[in-house]
């Protein structure tokens, strides 16, 4: 049977790709962390039809074909939503990386990928540089497709690990927070609706730059909204439906597990936003907890301005005891 579904993965990867010119045609080669080598293979393939299809779609102007990939209807639905607010390519057509172990099987992290302008004649729109992460269960199947935050910032989260349980929490922190990022460029309302405690608190904050009568900079003031899980999703609904374009970055990350109740964990992260007609960067952090590994849920998320007009003199980056961390919050 295994060697059944092989073939079958290995028939529609061929199907695909005479498709395909040659040059467009991706192939992925694991050179180490797993031992099993049809796993090995499957999950080659299975990078490889992905990457080349989104190939062979870009270049045609057309949908991905996900019913011919071979992949579980989970993930094609996913693939599809990213696809429509973020069409990729490959930038290799050869891509060698390493594989890592997980608690419940494997990853294959830093696959190059350019995401492409939703409308191909907008030259407003640039094409952005991304990298993917793809995970297996333990038998190669193919869990997900997201965007990833670089492997620098996932191994410093990584290495900072006091404990068994606390590594498995961390690598699951670092597997949600890429799908939380790729949730806002898939427009996947569902997964924040779920992923947000029903008594979620959200704190938003805005710049409000003040200046005297005679027109004399005075230093700005953050002014700090409170909303409620819904209403949260409310508005956020409506950026979705009015963005043809959402794209979130994240370059900085730091996890900090709480001193008494070690269930808890705060994620501190800098982040890039940008929409068809706006862009910002600022600090986001998400109070995490972990009391239910299988459905971990978010408490706390706020947003604050990077820099701001603190003294009147000029832009400067917010101070690191301003941003919103673990310690400002009872738990």
């Amino acid at each position: 049977m295994k060697y059944l579904k092989l073939s079958l993965l290995s028939i529609s990867m061929m199907m695909l790709s005479f498709a395909v010119k040659a040059a467009d045609r991706v192939t992925v080669q694991l050179t180490d962390g797993i031992d099993n080598v049809a796993i090995k293979t499957k999950m080659e393939q299975t990078i490889a039809t992905i990457l080349t299809e989104a190939n062979a779609a870009y270049e045609g102007k057309r949908q991905m074909n996900y019913s011919a990939l071979g992949i579980p209807s989970s993930v094609q639905g996913a693939l599809a939503s990213l696809w429509e607010n973020s069409p990729f390519v490959s930038m290799d057509t050869e891509i060698v990386e390493h594989c890592l172990t997980t608690g419940t099987g494997y990853q294959v992290r830093n696959i190059p990928i350019l995401l492409k302008p939703t409308n191909p004649s907008d030259i407003a729109e640039d094409e952005d540089y991304q990298e993917a992460v793809v995970s297996f269960d333990k038998q190669g199947n193919l869990v997900s497709f997201y965007l990833s935050i670089s492997m620098n910032l996932y191994m410093n989260v990584i290495r900072d690990n006091k404990e068994i349980t606390d590594l498995r929490r961390r690598q699951l922190i670092l597997d949600y927070v890429e799908q939380f990022r790729t949730s806002y460029n898939q427009k996947d309302i569902d997964f924040l609706e779920a992923v947000f405690s029903d008594d979620a608190l959200i704190i938003t904050g805005r710049v409000i730059q003040r200046k005297t009568g005679d027109g004399i900079r005075l230093p700005d003031k953050i002014v700090y909204k409170k909303q409620s899980k819904q209403e949260y999703l409310t508005n956020l609904k409506r950026v979705f439906a009015n963005n043809r374009m959402i794209r979130v970055t994240f370059d900085e990350i730091e996890v900090m597990r709480h001193p008494v109740n070690k269930d808890f964990y705060g994620v501190t992260l800098h982040q890039g936003y940008t929409s068809d007609r706006y862009h910002d960067d600022g600090y986001v952090f998400l109070l995490w907890d972990f009391r239910d590994e299988e459905h971990p849920q978010i408490h706390v998320r706020t947003w604050q301005p990077d820099a701001y007009n603190s003294n009147g003199k000029g832009t400067q980056r917010i101070p690191k005891d301003e941003i919103f961390s673990l310690s400002d919050f009872d738990i």
